[in-house]
């Protein structure tokens, strides 16, 4: 009978304890991630070496469980945060997953253009059709169309742009129908689909999806950029600025580790992005020299300025450069002087 007490009171144990750390909150957890190096991640094609180091940072991101939830409510840079904070309507933790990938994918993209443009390389864009981003619950995509799914007709018309497919979608009436042509994992279905009126503005109908432009660029010198599981947009700018200096002669680091983070667009204008004060305390823990941040035209809550607190508050000797463009963080590299080797 004792026996089988001390069982029973172990076996609760057991599953007090597998509670503890593994069932999942309505919660996730942020906190500092790393701050990696690029060269080995871009390869420019017979592009150029450099001698300092350009590096993304990163926040690593998981589901709270009771007693990481615990923990994070007294561990420095640890940050919780509702889950309907991060995840889109109806949108599931997979579909969350593909959309930050997809998102990675976009950035690298703009990153490649600004940096070919700027060292006056030639690049062509081909579009293949419309990416759905995310679907929104209670419209008639929800349940019909997933994350990740390529539109590439619609009603017979082939569909290349996302506003395309907006300005025909436009042209239509709450009630009526369209046949979209979609591809799903390598496979062609046909979905039916009858338009809907929003529920922030009916004025306005649609599917009730958030969609982008799905294109391959073609550029030379070709360029690999291995990101394997890195998800988000907040890479662009250090992307575009590894790619710049495998693409020139002059070496843009001068032997500098220079952190960063933002997001860029064709234009090579920088974003702001999430987790700018657990990327600081990233990128300070691996000796970065130099981070940017986005400056967002100055605002008084910009990343900058959070970066600018952070780096005070763990009293960093890294410096933290406001950037808006592309073009910001080119002009600072052309001023700043080289490192100077130490004597052996």
């Amino acid at each position: 009978m004792k026996s089988r007490v001390k069982f029973l009171a172990y076996l609760g144990m057991m599953v007090m304890v597998a509670m503890l750390c593994f069932y999942p909150l309505p919660y996730y957890i942020t906190k500092p991630g790393m701050a990696q190096e690029l060269s080995p991640i871009i390869q420019v094609e017979d592009g150029y070496k450099e001698q300092g180091t350009f590096m993304l940072t990163t926040v690593q991101m998981g589901r709270a469980t009771p007693l990481s939830y615990v923990l994070a409510k007294v561990q420095g840079f640890h940050y919780l945060y509702p889950a309907e904070q991060i995840l889109q309507q109806g949108e599931s933790d997979e579909e969350y997953s593909i959309r930050q990938l997809h998102m990675m994918d976009a950035s690298k993209e703009s990153a490649i253009s600004v940096a070919y443009q700027a060292a006056n390389k030639p690049i062509k864009y081909e579009n293949k059709g419309v990416y759905v981003m995310a679907v929104v619950a209670g419209m008639p995509a929800f349940e019909q169309l997933k994350v990740g799914d390529i539109i590439k007709k619609v009603d017979n018309k082939k569909i290349e742009t996302a506003q395309q497919l907006i300005d025909y979608v436009s042209t239509k009436k709450a009630g009526e129908t369209v046949t979209l042509i979609v591809q799903r994992n390598e496979k062609s279905i046909e979905k039916k689909l009858s338009l809907a009126p929003f529920q922030e503005d009916d004025r306005r109908v649609g599917l009730g999806i958030s969609l982008e432009t799905d294109r391959d660029l073609m550029v030379k010198p070709a360029v690999h950029i291995d990101t394997e599981k890195i998800g988000g947009p907040s890479a662009g700018l250090m992307f575009s600025l590894e790619i710049y200096n495998q693409l020139v002669k002059e070496d843009m680091t001068k032997g500098h580790q220079i952190a960063g983070t933002g997001t860029i667009n064709d234009e090579g204008m920088v974003g702001p992005i999430g987790g700018i004060s657990q990327k600081i305390v990233a990128a300070d823990k691996e000796g970065a020299d130099v981070f940017f941040a986005p400056n967002e035209n100055g605002a008084a809550q910009s990343n900058y300025a959070e970066a600018v607190e952070t780096a005070e508050k763990i009293n960093t000797k890294m410096k933290i450069i406001p950037i808006d463009t592309f073009d910001d963080a080119i002009n600072y590299l052309e001023k700043l002087k080289p490192l100077k080797k130490s004597a052996s």
